[in-house]
């Protein structure tokens, strides 16, 4: 009878190794090749939620069925309409992003951005008045995403405020976003003062109506369409947007041109769009906020389809555990500063626009802009390597958005919350970064990952919800 151990030490032995690096190192000492697979413990306190989500007989096809749906999702710009029609919303509600938020605990740039948009609806005369009705509590405040909707930092959004409107035929779904300031001082970071508010209400009386007249007379536009392009161009769809607002202001522009509108107004309109960067990234957003709907409540399902930030919490939703929020501190994301501002002058992690890394752009696809590198920090063998290590924690990788550095690989896609607790890893976000001080604006961007105990409150809820 031959043994299969036959002859085994005949030849040069090689080993693969995992876990503790000691055995590895003994045998590097004997002259042996090794080579060592990552490997790291479940976070800790997790075994058992593990074990019992793992065995959830309908995970599987659930997480399948949620990647088929995120990735075939459609997302296309139908209207621009006001909040108060598109969204029902009423006067005396403002919408922010990320979870749940009480105006006791908001940050800085949070309640300079409620402020401005009590200011701008006529509510209040003056900042200490709208400051005094919102500490009183007059106004009801409510999370974008309860409305299936999306905010860029504080995310503030009032009735009067123009919305995209993106819809999904596929799974037949609709989210939405507010239009895009521009740079310098603006609400989304906290600032309020005259010309913040005569800014919006120019975007009210006009940026708003003309691009509604665009999108009507030359829409729908194929916004992920432009998502696949600009990932061939060198943006990542978070805080890098030039292609993808330039292919955007392509699509606008014949419906600009002819729109029944003063000749200055239109003019100002394609200055104001062609001038900032980061115009595409309010329609990059609902696109992926699309995606994720399509994905979410489905039972058994350990995707995440939600991860928020409102500058003082950071909350993540998950397909099979509904509408439930499992929050943490938000952390201070590390990168870049402008100017003479430093680390203390940044607040904690703020906006719904990590929905962008949700949906497997962002920093998902940092190898795909490795330009970025100079607007948040690192270096690009960093934006490679990130990009690699969400293959590590995700479902699969996209069909239609594709890194060309990695042989045009999809982008990972579809985080999994057992992924995450089994590996440690955490998903990798770039982020713009607020100042603490309401009015300061913007400080710098950086990189920044959830808080850990977001994750280990998701699995246990799941385990509870677990079918064996």
């Amino acid at each position: 009878m031959t043994t299969p151990l036959r002859g085994l030490l005949d030849r040069d032995v090689v080993a693969a190794t995992a876990g503790v690096g000691l055995f590895a190192e003994a045998l590097r000492d004997q002259a042996v090749p090794v080579t060592e697979t990552e490997w790291a413990p479940p976070m800790a306190g997790t075994e058992a939620d593990l074990a019992t989500v793992m065995a959830d007989r309908r995970r599987v096809e659930a997480n399948a069925l949620a990647f088929a749906r995120m990735t075939a999702a459609e997302a296309k710009l139908v209207d621009v309409r006001p909040a108060a029609q598109a969204l029902s919303l009423e006067r005396g509600t403002f919408l922010h992003a990320g979870p749940p938020l009480e105006w006791a605990r908001a940050s800085g740039p949070m309640r300079g951005a409620l402020i401005g948009a009590v200011l701008l609806e006529g509510l209040a005369d003056t900042p200490e008045q709208a400051e005094e009705q919102l500490a009183a509590g007059h106004y009801t405040l409510e999370p974008c995403h309860h409305r299936d909707a999306v905010g860029p930092m504080a995310g503030v959004v009032s009735p009067s405020m123009w919305m995209y409107e993106l819809r999904d035929d596929v799974h037949d779904n609709t989210s939405w976003c507010s239009l895009n300031e521009g740079l310098g001082k603006v609400l989304r970071y906290g600032a309020y003062g005259p010309e913040v508010i005569d800014r919006l209400h120019w975007m009210t009386r006009v940026l708003g109506p003309l691009l509604q007249q665009s999108v009507r007379a030359s829409g729908p536009f194929d916004i992920k369409s432009i998502i696949a392009q600009m990932l061939q161009m060198g943006d990542e769809g978070h805080n890098r947007n030039r292609a993808g607002s330039l292919m955007l202001l392509r699509e606008l522009l014949p419906g600009l041109i002819t729109a029944d509108a003063p000749s200055a107004d239109i003019a100002e309109v394609v200055r104001f769009s062609g001038a900032n960067e980061h115009f595409f990234l309010n329609l990059g957003m609902p696109a992926c906020k699309l995606a994720t709907l399509a994905a979410h409540n489905i039972p058994g399902c350990t995707i995440v389809t939600t991860m928020a930030r409102n500058g003082t919490d950071f909350g993540i939703r998950v397909s099979g555990a509904g509408e439930e929020w499992f929050v943490g501190p938000a952390n201070t994301p590390e990168g870049l500063f402008l100017g003479s501002f430093g680390p203390e002058d940044a607040n904690p992690d703020i906006g719904d626009s990590a929905i962008t890394e949700t949906g497997g752009i962002g920093g998902f696809a940092m190898a795909a802009a490795p330009a970025i590198v100079k607007f948040v920090g690192g270096d690009v063998p960093f934006a490679l390597e990130a990009t690699q290590r969400m293959y590590g924690i995700t479902e699969g990788e996209h069909t239609a958005y594709t890194v060309p550095i990695l042989e045009f690989r999809g982008t990972p896609t579809g985080i999994d919350v057992t992924k995450v607790v089994r590996t440690g890893i955490l998903p990798q976000i770039n982020t713009g970064m607020a100042g603490a001080v309401a009015g300061v604006g913007q400080v710098g961007a950086g990189l920044v990952t959830p808080p850990v105990q977001c994750f280990p409150a998701a699995l246990a809820s799941l385990a509870r919800r677990a079918e064996l």
